[in-house]
């Protein structure tokens, strides 16, 4: 009966109610261990967080005196620092690192270092600074002494050392070395400095400015590279008719019989551009005529539509028969028909283009900008043509790279 009071004694305490069970475990747990101090990484769960620490002695620590050697007063400084490390030197030594300024005698100033601007009085207060502040020569300017000696810029600090150094690397290398010395451009430094502080100066309409010129500059290099493309396209264009014609012509004249194999595979190359590109239907297997009449998905709707409305214009059915000879024949008109309606498109911006320069070109006349026109012939249309001289080209060009954004004529004669 004792034994059975005592284990009913030993008995977990019951969860009080609303506590979580998360909150209950790290307060109690089938151990009555005492929560955890210190958060642990283990993979048993929430239960076991007794943090494992290691059983080695301590290391022991001291508080010792050290001595900086950057410093030299002799200043003596206290830390705390392990036992096993007393005697070393300072960690940080290392990062006292001092630049070494050259030293120069009496007679290698009279021979080589002299300078009527410069007396060896000031040179030896330059190199005593320099040596003090470790080549700062913002530093080295504020400690000048411009009351004693002449009154010296930052650059005429750096260029005189700088120069002083080249002079002695010369002097003291030995013949053959490949020497590396420093040069110091003192009017270049003047320059970025006072374009350093106009750019600091500015007001903000000249920032505004700037920024405008800025994207209108972009703005022009754009539309260069459209002209440039769409020029190139012309181009293509206008050798795929020519290209095309030829073949033709040179396909009627060819005789019936049939050639050897090396000149049929030799025909002339006709861009992609040109016309319609059907494709070709080498796969085994059966196909019909009327897939080779389809057009390709490169078409648009928009030249789909158009190619349709000029074959109406023909008189042409626009689903004939599927003979062999109609599917060649079909899909070379419609190939021809592509094309021309490509090159009715580039003519009529080539055409709107050249009234919008023209009407361009007049109103910059009448400002007084550029001369007027000369006009040598008029067109069916009634428009005036350009007679401009080979002198005035040039003014054109920039007058088109300057512009603004393409206008219709008739805006452009409303802002005149």
């Amino acid at each position: 009966q004792k034994k059975s009071k005592k284990s009913s004694e030993t008995l977990t305490f019951k969860r009080p109610e609303g506590m979580h069970r998360e909150v209950y475990a790290l307060l109690y747990s089938d151990k009555k261990d005492a929560p955890p101090l210190l958060p642990s990484d283990t993979t048993q769960g929430y239960r076991t967080v007794k943090a494992k620490l290691g059983s080695k002695k301590v290391r022991p620590w001291k508080w010792m005196p050290f001595t900086n050697p950057a410093r030299k007063d002799g200043a003596m400084f206290y830390h705390w620092r392990r036992a096993a490390e007393e005697g070393k030197d300072y960690p940080f030594a290392r990062f006292n690192k001092t630049v070494q300024v050259p030293v120069y005698s009496e007679q290698e100033y009279q021979m080589y270092l002299h300078d009527d601007a410069w007396t060896k009085a000031e040179t030896d207060h330059l190199f005593d600074l320099a040596r003090r502040f470790d080549l700062r020569f913002v530093v080295i300017h504020d400690r000048y002494d411009h009351q004693q000696f002449k009154k010296r810029s930052v650059e005429d600090l750096k260029e005189r050392y700088y120069h002083i150094c080249a002079k002695l690397a010369n002097i003291r290398a030995a013949p053959g070395t490949d020497l590396k010395i420093p040069v110091f451009d003192a009017g270049h430094e003047r320059r970025r400095k006072e374009q350093l502080e106009r750019l600091y100066n500015r007001t903000p309409e000249q920032v505004a400015e700037e920024e405008y010129l800025i994207q209108e500059l972009r703005k022009i290099e754009t539309r260069k590279k459209e002209r440039e493309k769409r020029t190139q396209d012309l181009q293509k264009l206008i050798t795929a008719a020519d290209t095309t014609t030829e073949q033709r012509r040179a396909e009627r004249k060819a005789p019936k019989k049939k050639l050897p194999q090396k000149k049929e595979t030799e025909k002339p190359a006709v861009p992609e551009t040109a016309g319609i590109k059907f494709p070709d239907f080498k796969s085994a297997g059966v196909t019909l005529r009327s897939q080779r009449m389809k057009l390709p998905s490169s078409v648009g709707q928009k030249k789909i539509k158009a190619l349709e409305q000029m074959l109406m214009e023909l008189g042409v059915d626009l689903n004939p028969m599927p003979t062999e000879e109609i599917v060649q024949m079909f899909n070379e008109l419609r190939s021809d028909l592509v094309l021309l309606y490509e090159l009715k498109q580039a003519f009529a911006n080539c055409e709107y283009e050249l009234q919008m320069l023209r009407h361009r070109y007049e109103a910059l006349a009448k400002a007084g900008s550029i001369g007027p026109l000369s006009v040598e012939g008029a067109h069916p249309d009634g428009q005036a043509g350009l007679g401009i001289e080979e002198g005035k080209a040039d003014a054109k060009d920039q007058i088109i790279d300057v512009v603004g954004a393409p206008l219709t004529p008739n805006s452009v004669r409303r802002k005149v």
